[in-house]
């Protein structure tokens, strides 16, 4: 496919603008960092000492520091659902970035991972030149108690020895939890590894108080190099010097050091206070458990439930984070809601959720949510033109849209609504299929035929069977057998909707997703531009 500028910078400029932002800080912060302890007068003596593993040290220690600040922002989710709803702050392109925080989150968590294995190694590298290049003219300056002292000691029997092996097999538990494999397999093992940053955090504020690495306090009385008493301008300089040159050299005192004071406070502890008030706020808003109503058990092993709770509005399009102490007091999940009183539950949950469900059917389990959230499919309303894509239960984040449309939601910008839903089996068809017919005969009736088209997949053919019921008429006539040609959907739509721009909307398999979004790149001859979403649970 060959790309179109126009359509690669409406889909990937952003988000690559925002990148060399964050690499530009990065790169610049690491280089001043760098050449401050390479050129700076007051790290000359212990420069001498420790060599380049002092710059890249602490070089690596200032992109640490403010990759965890950065990491947090992207997980206050109640801020930036507050910030996508508030239109007048936020444009439709500050809204789509804001659907990529969970992937500005991994990337400093990434990032932060591979400091920390360039900070250790310089580290490393410094506490054997600590031992090996023991000070005798500067003793303060010394890490080491004596000359050759044994390297792990040193790192055992300091703070930042110690505080720093503690921040290293954390970050290894967090960072080897996060790999999908995990997640998919286990999710509470990587629920509780993660919550590990908060014990991160007040060990990373620690690390520095040890004091490690000092620098000279007295440059103007004691320049760096000049000659100390008893110490003759051959010993100093290699060379003979004139008298008059050699008495303007003397020191005139003996060189003192101090430890930084502990700067990674000043980094994190902002970020970490928005965090924490966040999650106050949201432990307060989800104290009161829900009322369910009902449950609902639809085919194919899915489950609705109807539930009500005080004071709760959401838009179309949002989600919430379940929570069931009968099962576990601190696991979320994810749900998406269907109406403002609906939750659509997936069949591939987990299986200590599963154990939920199963409380729910025995009616003795309570239930706490916790949003709503923002999500992409918000944005399905603020385009002429929008395409939504389902892959199977994937609809659920589209069911509040088709539901605020048949309950005549005012205010929106569409004119109108492709929806496409791929299923492998025809009974999945039925979760939505009373809220499709209505949708369709609503809008049949007030004269907008063009306004909803529908286009249903159902990718297994073995045994496949008709909706024969004659309520579906309108879905039968809509049912296609196997999968979308979506080249032809797409060139189909943009000769339809010239020179427009498409929002295309995508929740279902990673196939399906990586297609639009080549297709949602690609030039086409129409001048339709497709700006591609994907739902992403955070």
């Amino acid at each position: 496919m060959v790309v179109s500028l126009r359509s690669w910078v409406a889909n990937e400029g952003g988000k690559h603008f925002v990148l060399m932002l964050w690499l530009g800080a990065n790169t610049w912060l690491f280089l001043k960092t760098f050449l401050l302890y390479f050129t700076g007068q007051q790290y000359h003596y212990l420069y001498k000492m420790l060599g380049l593993g002092l710059c890249i040290s602490r070089a690596s220690a200032s992109l640490l520091n403010l990759n965890c600040s950065l990491v947090l922002l992207p997980m206050c989710r109640s801020l930036l659902t507050f910030v996508r709803g508030t239109h007048t702050v936020s444009s439709r392109e500050t809204r789509r970035l804001l659907d990529k925080s969970k992937t500005f989150h991994v990337a400093c968590g990434v990032s932060i991972c591979i400091f920390s294995v360039v900070h250790v190694s310089a580290h490393l590298v410094n506490v054997v030149n600590f031992s090996v290049s023991y000070s005798e003219d500067f003793p303060a300056l010394n890490l080491a108690r004596y000359k050759g002292e044994d390297p792990k000691l040193i790192i055992l029997t300091t703070i930042p020895g110690v505080t720093g092996v503690l921040l290293v097999l954390i970050l290894f538990l967090m960072f080897t939890s996060s790999s999908y494999c995990v997640r998919l397999s286990n999710y509470e093992i990587f629920w509780y590894t993660h919550n590990l940053f908060i014990v991160f955090y007040i060990i990373l504020m620690v690390h520095m108080v040890g004091g490690a690495l000092k620098y000279q306090t007295n440059i103007e009385a004691h320049p760096p190099g000049c000659l100390r008493a008893n110490q003759s301008s051959t010993e100093q300089q290699g060379e003979e010097l004139e008298q008059g040159e050699d008495e303007e050299r003397r020191c005139g005192e003996e060189a003192h050091f101090q430890p930084h004071y502990p700067q990674t406070w000043l980094w994190v502890s902002g970020p970490l206070c928005l965090y924490c008030a966040e999650r106050f706020y949201r432990y307060i808003r989800s104290s009161d458990p829900v009322t369910i109503v009902t449950v609902i058990r639809h085919p194919c092993d899915v489950i609705e439930l109807r539930m009500l709770k005080k004071n709760f509005k959401a838009r179309p399009g949002q989600y919430v984070v379940l929570n069931c102490p009968g099962v576990s007091s601190f696991e979320n999940h994810p749900f998406t809601l269907t109406t403002n009183m609906q939750f659509f539950v997936s069949p591939n949950i987990p299986p200590s959720s599963a154990a939920g469900w199963h409380l729910i059917d025995s009616w003795v389990a309570q239930l706490y949510i916790d949003g709503p959230f923002g999500s992409p499919s918000e944005e399905v309303f603020n385009y002429d033109v929008s395409v939504c894509v389902a892959g199977g239960i994937g609809v659920t984040p589209f069911a509040c849209v088709l539901h605020a449309l048949l309950d005549g939601w005012t205010g929106f910008r569409l004119q109108r609504l492709y929806f496409v839903w791929v299923c492998r089996e025809l009974q999945s068809f039925y979760w939505f299929a009373e809220l499709l017919c209505a949708l369709h005969h609503k809008l049949w009736q007030e004269n907008k035929p063009d306004y909803f088209n529908l286009k249903l997949y159902v990718s297994q053919t073995e045994n496949l069977q008709s909706m024969s019921e004659e309520k579906y008429r309108p879905l039968t006539s809509r049912l296609l057998v196997g999968r979308p040609r979506w080249k032809l959907l797409f060139d189909e739509i943009g000769k339809t909707n010239k020179h427009k721009r498409v929002g295309v909307f995508c929740c279902g398999p990673k196939g399906i997703s990586r297609t639009l979004h080549k297709l949602c790149n690609s030039a086409r001859s129409s001048g339709t531009t497709f700006e591609f979403n994907k739902e992403s649970f955070s």
